[in-house]
């Protein structure tokens, strides 16, 4: 029997098709889509690329508003035109798929590959009694070859928890965000979800803590002796009496101060354990400033090019099935890692210091011992990061002297401490460690003298905003979202205006969506409602539930949420209508109705200006994006619409809202030079087609009926 082999993405099925024909394998193409054959005794062996999700959740009927219950997979084509892309590999499946009487699923060992590539042999291949799973964490020859020839059955239990997850994700967020919609009846659209709600919640009890912080003044004494600064052991002090009288007894005793004791220890400091991908995201932050979803996406690369195993894993562990002794030797060919790897085989350190995160469908993150070719700047980083963190986990402790000095002056007590490196051990190997040494000179016992005398005023610091990486760190912590999703959740959080920042700072809208939820509808916003669900979509993976049960019972509680919802929408509307009109930034007047221009958000994230009495009126202008934007009180005299201080950049300007306003005469003709010299002989041709654009926006200018601000 023929055989169809499925791959989650074009370069996969490459690997695949090499690893498994080598020189045999051929390509074909089909509706410019590649595919791979390699031919048998008997027989054809097929190897055919998804693009991600070729199925997607689609509600049953057309029915608007709300709740809708009722939903089904459909071709993701059929659903949105954005992802009519996928047609093409729908049809090479659906061509393929009638020559074979055996499927593989060869899609990423998780939850969302098992939900492609089932959804595949489901619903084009009709063929799921013929069907089984290849299972491999990483796309070296060696291992796909191996996950081939040890070929496991269909892991139904994981595609019915994905089901469940694109279900019930679907279900809860169309409806919330359908009934938030309505709430507001503006016409903005508005979105929530079942893990959007929860982590937006985390956001803004933070901002509150921020807001409802009241320092307060505690004091630090010290003095100094041979350059060095000791603290006093009280440490913060919050009663300024007791400040003032420690201060006053070391001034009163500075001239017997003694040094009571000097105690020096070693200590050993063990490796940090192999990435998994929470912790990845983090160094990743720390050291680079990597953003979480960039990061994964890296990740992935080199993941597909079989230059590290795969990336979306919840394990600190590598079992010894992995060829960690093969692997060390083949980076010790690598010029980068040459004299860790050698170390390391001269010394035998083959056994590796694990973390306590387990995950069974994949072992930490780890190099494959494959040399890279031709990565960019940031992936050769990323890989450098993995592949250090990865060998230094099994280099030796590193050993340091921890030192203790106490001195006493009257009865108030002094400490100073101190850190020396004795042995970098592991640290060598890993260079992005960021221990800092703190050297003390040397001491003795007795009689010492003091320099200065210091106390100093201090305030107590509120809590510190997430980062986004600190942030998928924290729903890892409270179970909401899964590994693959957190980071295009809190993505999707700055996409609907609800955050910004680096550290990250809910905006006025965020707040307005979390007060009236969290006053009228907490349930939407409950962590433990969240949780729940999550953990019964585990025990379907585990078999300890049925997958109708929990789809039911997400239901239910969905019901119960938008009960309690419409019960308030009235207030709900009130409340967020008022807020979003005390917070929304006016530039000025609209010049076709006398309202209000004020900035908006679309559903991609961008910002716009638009009139205030929409839909009546439909005036819109562009904004510059990722810019701060200030209203000056100032009207342009040709144009009529307001004019705005930007700062972008390190830049500030100044502008009126109309793209197409004499004023801009001199900016487009700046930006065709730009765009000739860029174009080189097509110079000519740019700067005249560009012309006639300006000429035939400025005939136009005084139409000023914009597209849908909804869009």
């Amino acid at each position: 029997m023929d055989k169809l082999i499925i791959a989650e993405k074009p370069s996969v099925a490459l690997r695949i098709a090499i690893a498994l024909g080598g020189s045999s394998q051929k390509r074909e193409v089909l509706n410019g889509v590649s595919y791979f054959v390699i031919d048998e005794v008997n027989s054809k062996t097929y190897i055919a690329p998804a693009v991600g999700h070729i199925f997607t959740m689609h509600q049953v009927g057309n029915k608007g508003g709300y709740p809708v219950l009722d939903v089904e997979w459909a071709p993701s084509y059929k659903v949105s035109s954005a992802l009519y892309y996928t047609k093409k590999y729908f049809d090479v499946f659906e061509q393929l798929s009638k020559k074979c009487g055996i499927f593989i699923n060869a899609c990423d060992y998780d939850v969302e590959g098992t939900v492609i590539g089932t959804n595949i042999i489901n619903f084009i291949a009709h063929g799921v009694e013929n069907a089984k799973r290849m299972k491999f964490s990483t796309t070296t020859p060696s291992d796909l070859r191996d996950a081939y020839e040890n070929l496991l059955p269909l892991d139904i239990n994981n595609f019915y928890a994905g089901e469940t997850r694109h279900i019930l994700d679907w279900l809860w967020g169309i409806n919330l965000s359908r009934a938030l919609t309505s709430a507001l009846q503006t016409g903005k659209p508005l979105s929530i979800g079942r893990v959007q709600g929860p982590t937006l919640a985390i956001l803004a009890n933070r901002e509150i803590e921020i807001k409802e912080f009241v320092p307060k003044p505690y004091w630090l004494i010290y003095v100094l002796a041979k350059g060095v600064k000791f603290s006093n052991a009280r440490g913060e002090i919050f009663d300024k009496g007791i400040a003032d009288s420690a201060y006053s007894e070391t001034e009163r005793n500075k001239s017997n101060a003694v040094i009571e004791s000097i105690e020096e220890k070693e200590a050993y400091m063990s490796p940090y354990a192999p990435f998994d991908l929470t912790s990845l995201q983090l160094e990743a932050s720390r050291v680079f400033g990597l953003d979480p979803s960039t990061t994964l996406a890296i990740a992935q690369t080199l993941y597909e090019h079989a230059y590290i195993s795969y990336p979306r894993t919840s394990s600190q562990k590598l079992p010894f099935s992995i060829p960690l002794q093969r692997i060390i030797g083949d980076l010790s060919k690598n010029p980068a890692y040459k004299e860790s790897a050698e170390i390391l085989i001269r010394e035998k350190r083959f056994k590796p210091h694990e973390g306590q995160k387990t995950d069974e469908a994949h072992p930490a993150i780890y190099p494959t011992g494959i040399m890279p070719k031709g990565l960019n700047a940031m992936e050769s980083k990323l890989y450098d990061l993995i592949t250090r963190r990865f060998l230094a986990c099994f280099g030796p402790f590193a050993k340091l002297s921890k030192s203790r000095i106490l001195m006493k002056v009257g009865s108030e007590a002094y400490v100073a401490t101190g850190t020396r490196i004795l042995e970098k051990g592991w640290m060598s190997i890993y260079g992005y460690i960021d221990l800092k040494e703190a050297i003390l000179p040397e001491f003795s016992k007795g009689a010492i003298k003091i320099s200065k005398i210091g106390m100093s005023e201090e305030t107590t610091k509120p809590p510190k905003r997430y980062t986004k990486a600190m942030l998928i760190a924290e729903l890892e912590k409270r179970k909401l979202g899964t590994k693959s999703t957190r980071a295009a959740i809190v993505d999707t959080l700055f996409k609907r205006n609800y955050i910004e920042g680096y550290s990250i700072r809910v905006t006025s809208f965020g707040m307005t969506v979390y007060n009236a939820l969290k006053k009228y509808a907490e349930m939407i916003i409950s962590e433990d409602t969240t949780r729940k669900l999550e953990e019964d979509m585990e025990a379907i993976a585990e078999g300890r539930k049925e997958e109708a049960f929990v789809i039911n019972e997400g239901k239910q509680l969905l019901l119960q949420a938008l009960e309690l919802f419409n019960k308030n929408k009235p207030s709900i509307g009130k409340e967020m209508k008022e807020s979003m009109a005390e917070s929304e930034i006016v530039l000025g007047k609209c010049p076709i109705d006398g309202g209000n221009l004020v900035v908006r958000h679309s559903k991609s994230g961008k910002i716009f200006a638009s009139c205030s009495n929409y839909p009546k009126c439909k005036a819109i202008y562009p904004l510059p994006q990722h810019a701060k934007i200030v209203p000056t009180g100032k009207v342009c005299e040709y144009c009529h619409t307001p004019i705005i201080k930007v700062f972008k950049g390190g830049k500030v300007f100044e502008m009126d809202l109309d793209p197409n306003c004499i004023t801009k005469k001199s900016w487009n003709k700046k930006n065709v030079e730009e765009e000739g010299k860029e174009k080189g002989g097509e110079g000519k041709k740019v700067r005249k087609t560009k012309r006639a654009n300006v000429k035939k926006a400025k005939k136009e200018k005084n139409s000023k009926v914009g597209n849908d601000v909804s869009a």
